[in-house]
């Protein structure tokens, strides 16, 4: 017989028990999370198999420095975070983070402007064809909302470089997204 819980725990409630080092614990936190932070480690790794492995390693840095969490914030924002900066590191060794100097006020905002026109899968598609850099800096500040000076600190870039990398992965985007347009190629992005 199996036993299904009237009243499924939430998040919060493993924190002590992961504290504790409690492998069920442990297990039960990476069932809930798995599916969501892979999505997150997979904004920035293209590839789904490094962007597992990096999510794996984020989760064991969650499991063995539960005594950092100080109960501020979000529990899980506390674990998208380590996510984002063990992406971050990892292309950082791999050496892929690149960055063009360039600066474009004018672009707006394409996920509002786009809104309703293009699945969040064809967005994602056209969001990993970007440059890393790019890439990187246009999901930490659109996606995870970061600001430039966070963004500078953590990459350890000029915060100017934030700026002009954004502006430039909006331009991309854009420039990609008119020629789908003018193509009438909405559907089935490759």
């Amino acid at each position: 017989m199996k036993l299904i819980r009237l009243y499924p725990k939430k998040i919060e409630d493993y924190i002590e028990d992961l504290r504790r080092e409690k492998r069920g614990a442990q297990q039960e936190v990476y069932q809930l999370l798995s599916g969501k932070m892979l999505s997150i480690c997979r904004q920035y790794i293209q590839d789904v198999h490094f962007a597992e492995d990096v999510m794996i390693s984020a989760f064991m840095k969650v499991f063995t420095t539960m005594n950092k969490y100080e109960n501020k914030g979000s529990f899980e924002g506390w674990i998208r975070r380590i996510m984002v900066n063990e992406s971050i590191s990892f292309l950082r060794a791999q050496k892929k983070l690149t960055y063009v100097e360039e600066y474009d006020d004018v672009v707006q905002d394409l996920v509002s402007e786009y809104e309703g026109d293009l699945s969040l899968e064809e967005i994602q598609q056209l969001i990993d064809q970007l440059p890393e850099g790019c890439r990187t800096i246009f999901n930490l500040y659109v996606i995870e909302e970061y600001k430039h000076q966070e963004i500078a600190t953590m990459l350890q870039i000029s915060e100017g470089t934030s700026k002009s990398q954004l502006a430039q992965a909006r331009k991309l985007l854009q420039q990609q997204l008119e020629h789908l347009k003018n193509r009438g190629l909405w559907n089935g992005i490759k």
